[in-house]
């Protein structure tokens, strides 16, 4: 995890390349759990018919399939970590933003589908405990 801080302005800036991240990251997660479905069907059908023929070119091609999304979506992730950013829910795309506000870290906070970061919280309290940004959060400057 990076100690790196950001201002309200500069986390508010990365936000189409963060979002776009995540979109892939979403997506990429969803082919997993589609794939990994097809294979509990497929597998629980054999159970149930004591075996079966299996066509298994399309089952390897959906295999790879799954990897490669596995893959894209380690690499979105890995990018957003990069950047110095916290992944908090993939499945409804809530990012948090380290910020220093005098002399304390904070968290800035975005949920996908908000248009800009409006929210803040400390950070013990985590997406419940979200306190819309004020004036001196607003201020604050990056630190590193």
């Amino acid at each position: 995890m990076s100690d790196r801080t950001f201002s309200l302005d500069e986390a508010q800036s990365l936000l189409p390349v963060l979002e776009s991240l995540l979109r892939t990251a979403i997506a990429s997660k969803t082919v997993m759990e589609e794939v990994e479905a097809e294979q509990q069907a497929l597998g629980h059908k054999i159970f149930l018919n004591g075996g079966t023929f299996v066509d298994v070119v399309p089952l390897a091609r959906r295999k790879a399939e799954r990897v490669k999304a596995e893959q894209r979506a380690k690499d979105a992730l890995a990018e957003i970590d990069s950047i110095g950013v916290q992944v908090k829910d993939i499945d409804i795309g809530l990012l948090d933003f380290p910020c220093a506000v005098e002399g304390q870290i904070i968290l800035l906070c975005w949920k996908m589908g908000e248009t800009s970061i409006t929210h803040w919280h400390g950070t013990q309290e985590g997406f419940a405990g979200r306190k819309p940004i004020d004036e001196r959060i607003a201020r604050a400057r990056k630190i590193n």
